[in-house]
């Protein structure tokens, strides 16, 4: 398992999107990007995809911060450049980091 940390912006419109749909929006975004996602197991298996924190709707952000595991290396330019040919106006990968612990 590979799992990276990764900064992205989200402004304009983009700043009506709520928690829950940011989440599947982005889980769409890596599955159209063709990224090796790192799947649950159980009866409805989601990408394992992490949030440090919950941006309250129609507030704009610089930094917010996630974490997504992979289930093989991926480097960190491919990752930002394949994620943000898929995301909508407003959401920008600014920043993408390989996870060690």
């Amino acid at each position: 398992m590979y799992k990276l940390n990764f900064v992205f912006s989200k402004k304009g419109a983009a700043k009506y999107i709520g928690h829950l749909d940011l989440m599947r929006l982005l889980m769409r975004a890596m599955r159209r990007a063709g990224l090796p996602l790192k799947m649950s197991e159980g009866f409805s298996p989601h990408p394992k995809l992490s949030f440090k924190r919950a941006l309250k709707l129609g507030l704009e952000s610089e930094g917010e911060e996630a974490a997504i595991t992979l289930r093989l290396p991926v480097k960190e330019e491919e990752f930002k450049n394949k994620l943000q040919e898929q995301l909508p106006p407003g959401i920008e990968i600014r920043h993408v980091q390989r996870n060690f612990s």
